[in-house]
């Protein structure tokens, strides 16, 4: 159990109530993304607070209103670090909004492309236009929820469009079978067609999907791949 004054706080707002527990900072945020440890192991102090700085207390009555009757101090801990927000050191901070960038730039060269060379963007300079664009990035809230808000901030310094395009795939039989596990766990496949030389399929992918998809394939079949885009959608 960590130490009173190495915790941090988690509070959950419920009406006009605020309700706080202070946690290990290091198992609270493993335990937010996802690793299963106990509440016990996480708690500096078995207690549910209304203000743990000032060791305010709520009434049992107010308790039970928010947590209903019959829940015990681990059963509305634990409501609260999954509900409410979590107080992070600062260096948890600056890891969780690095991993999160990442992850965005990522979401965002898969999805866009730069309308000029019809190439996606790479990672980094998605980050560099970021960061010149000075982007807040939310480490709570997932890498799609932020995109567009990010797409809005970085378009005027970076060229970026986002597309979808329908790609036809044509493979030679004798590689169908290294292709298709391929195939599917990338993409939906929309049609299919099995000729006596080649299968034939018809997916619908984020434009900057291409290039990987592509080098994926072309390397189980010896570059014996054919493309053609079918049709181009803009988001």
């Amino acid at each position: 159990m960590v130490s009173v004054d190495k915790a941090v706080i988690a509070r959950l707002t419920k009406g006009n109530q605020t309700f706080e527990i202070m946690v290990d900072p290091d198992k609270a945020l493993a335990y937010r993304k996802g690793s299963p440890i106990s509440i016990e192991n996480i708690l500096a102090v078995s207690e549910i607070f209304k203000d743990s700085k000032k060791g305010e207390r709520p009434s049992a009555t107010e308790l039970e209103k928010a947590f209903g009757k019959g829940a015990d101090i681990f059963a509305m801990a634990e409501v609260i670090l999954k509900e409410g927000d979590l107080q992070l050191t600062t260096e948890q901070r600056r890891k969780l909004v690095e991993e999160k960038r990442k992850q965005v730039a990522d979401l965002i060269s898969s999805y866009a492309i730069d309308p000029k060379t019809k190439l996606p963007h790479p990672p980094q300079r998605i980050m560099n236009a970021m960061g010149e664009a000075h982007v807040h990035i939310d480490p709570f809230k997932s890498s799609k929820e932020q995109m567009e808000s990010v797409l809005d901030l970085i378009s005027p310094i970076l060229p970026i469009s986002v597309e979808r395009v329908e790609v036809a795939i044509k493979i030679p039989l004798e590689y169908a079978g290294k292709a298709e596990p391929v195939l599917h766990r990338m993409v939906q496949i929309k049609k299919e067609e099995w000729t006596s030389t080649s299968w034939i399929v018809v997916i619908e992918i984020p434009a900057g999907m291409q290039a990987d998809i592509y080098k994926r394939l072309n390397d189980v079949t010896h570059g014996s791949i054919e493309t053609k885009i079918i049709n181009e959608t803009k988001i």
